[in-house]
């Protein structure tokens, strides 16, 4: 960003800003032209309706990888999906350490072993309120509130100047799965020698007030599940363990056992229970238990509270489910909220449920969920305790950056960057903001193969699933008659209850013949023209017919 030599602390996201998930930043320091970097999470968003066939998304680290010689290493702030799931896609190639507080550690490797991933990253522990060092970054890791155990916001030091980093975040004083938010460090750092930078998370910077802990989330599960005259389904995010333990809580306190049902559900709670968290609980079943337990003794946690069709909460609701099923008197309770974009898929489950007699309880009836992410009050509390001289709001979309935004200027911030992917800060010394300094985009994991969307095939697959596509294969002679076929295959195009079963082929056929017809003979040997011609002759014609534009590959043989 300066043309002399002179150090200098940046910041950039690679992804995360504008859009909610695949969170990735990078921080730099030095000379424009000798700078080092760390990176801070790793993660993914998933595929949608405008993304057919892609199951993740992740962002280009290209501009990394032509740093490589220059970045020292990533540091992981937590273990949910959209910071840390692209670690074992993306980093191996890196060959840096990563940094990780203990659970996210072994979330890394339970994912690792589960995908029958064999390259490994070297993950190196990190412990909250212990600083280590990177070429001249010190880092240093606070514990913060969150649906997850272990996140983390990152203190990062330089010599021209602070950031903290927050991660993903609320303040809760009794959070079930871990510390509470580190006040009296967060307030220490006001004190601090230097400037400072606020990264922070956008997520819920809409919404006033403070976010309702987990223990009110707790309390009313308990109140629910103590009612219930019959089962009690609870669906959940797999990784938000504190409201596991707080489901599990409430069904001891009515008598009843708990059975997981999901293998993320059992991945989770597994490597929980090595590191002495479930210490207060009864040991959960397997869903092979649930049949044989009276229906008013049993609360069943299981997977798929975003709609997704494999999970289990899908397969009960369309009565697939191997072992489980809900009768006519139960109750499923949605202890989460929809990710934009799945609302249809989850309303769709719900709707089948009904239908079975199932009773249905969401955040609308009673409150069942919170997310672990700061409401506007919350936001100010922070700005108070460390008393940033610059804000950057990350971590949402567009209508969340600029909500925050318009926050910390209201709140006295003096400076507030509004910024998106791609975009470089320089936060110390003499803060400035350049849009677009950095090439940023998307790869996708489709299949066994990460791509960029120009190499996915998803434009082709959106076309197909739009108009359809008609195939035809014939052989011509030298003398340009047609020796065998027209032979064709029609997907995806209407045929209409009155109109002849074979009204498609008779169309395509007369468009095919009638083209070649009134090609002049010695053009009927240039296979490229006839190709191209037929191809155009029979688009038009079920075009025609339909009224849309279908697909169409033609494959003509000379012989």
């Amino acid at each position: 960003m300066t043309k002399d030599n002179k150090d200098e602390f940046v910041f950039v996201p690679l992804g995360g800003v504008g859009e909610i998930g695949m969170n990735m930043a990078a921080y730099g320091f030095g000379p424009e032209y000798n700078r080092k970097w760390i990176v801070v999470d790793c993660g993914v968003t998933f595929g949608g309706p405008e993304q057919p066939g892609i199951e993740l998304i992740m962002a280009d680290p290209s501009f990394l990888e032509e740093e490589a010689d220059n970045v020292l290493g990533l540091i992981l702030t937590h273990s949910h999906e959209d910071h840390y799931g692209a670690v074992l896609d993306l980093w191996p190639s890196f060959n840096k350490p990563v940094y990780a507080t203990p659970f996210t550690k072994a979330m890394l490797e339970a994912k690792r072993i589960g995908n029958n991933i064999t390259e490994r990253v070297n993950v190196i522990n990190m412990v909250p309120g212990k600083p280590f060092k990177l070429g001249d970054f010190k880092i240093e890791a606070i514990n913060m509130a969150h649906s997850i155990p272990e996140c983390n916001s990152l203190l990062i030091t330089t010599p021209v100047g602070s950031a903290l980093h927050t991660g993903d975040w609320k303040l809760d004083d009794n959070p079930i799965s871990s510390p509470p938010t580190d006040e009296k460090r967060l307030k220490e750092i006001a004190k601090r020698d230097g400037s400072l930078a606020l990264i922070c998370d956008s997520t819920n910077a809409t919404k006033t007030g403070q976010s309702p802990s987990e223990e009110e989330i707790g309390a009313t599960l308990e109140k629910i599940i103590k009612s219930a005259k019959h089962r009690v389904a609870v669906t959940t995010f797999a990784s938000n363990l504190g409201r596991v333990i707080s489901i599990a809580r409430a069904a001891q306190k009515a008598g009843r056992q708990v059975v997981l049902s999901g293998l993320s559900l059992h991945r989770i709670t597994t490597i929980a229970k090595e590191l002495g968290m479930l210490d207060e609980l009864e040991p959960f079943l397997d869903q092979d238990a649930y049949s044989h337990l009276p229906r008013n003794k049993v609360v069943l946690i299981c997977t798929g509270s975003q709609g997704e069709s494999r999970a289990a909460v899908s397969r009960i609701a369309r009565g697939v489910h191997p072992v489980i099923d809900l009768s006519a008197g139960d109750m499923m309770i949605f202890s989460s909220w929809s990710i934009p974009g799945n609302e249809k898929a989850v309303i769709d489950i719900e709707n089948q449920l009904i239908d079975k007699g199932v009773e249905i309880i969401t955040n609308a009836q009673e409150l069942v969920h919170v997310t672990g992410h700061p409401r506007r009050g919350e936001l100010t509390q922070l700005y108070d305790w460390v008393k940033p001289d610059l804000l950057i709001p990350v971590h949402g979309e567009a209508m969340h950056l600029e909500a925050q935004a318009e926050l910390g200027k209201s709140h006295g911030i003096e400076k507030v960057f509004s910024i998106r992917n791609g975009d470089m800060v320089r936060l110390a010394p003499n803060p400035e903001h350049s849009q677009a300094e950095v090439r940023v985009g998307e790869l996708y994991l489709d299949g066994d193969l990460i791509c960029t969307p120009q190499e996915s095939g998803v434009r082709g697959r959106k076309r197909l699933s739009y108009a359809g596509i008609a195939s035809v294969s014939l052989c011509m002679n030298k003398r340009g008659e047609i020796v065998s076929g027209p032979d064709m295959n029609i997907i995806g195009i209407p045929l209409l209850e009155d109109d002849d079963e074979d009204i498609l082929e008779i169309l395509v056929e007369k468009a095919i013949v009638s083209v070649i017809r009134s090609m002049p003979p010695k053009r009927r040997n240039d296979e490229k023209r006839i190709n191209e011609a037929v191809r155009r002759a029979v688009r038009s014609e079920l075009a025609n017919y339909w009224g849309k534009k279908p697909n169409v590959s033609v494959f003509v043989h000379l012989v």
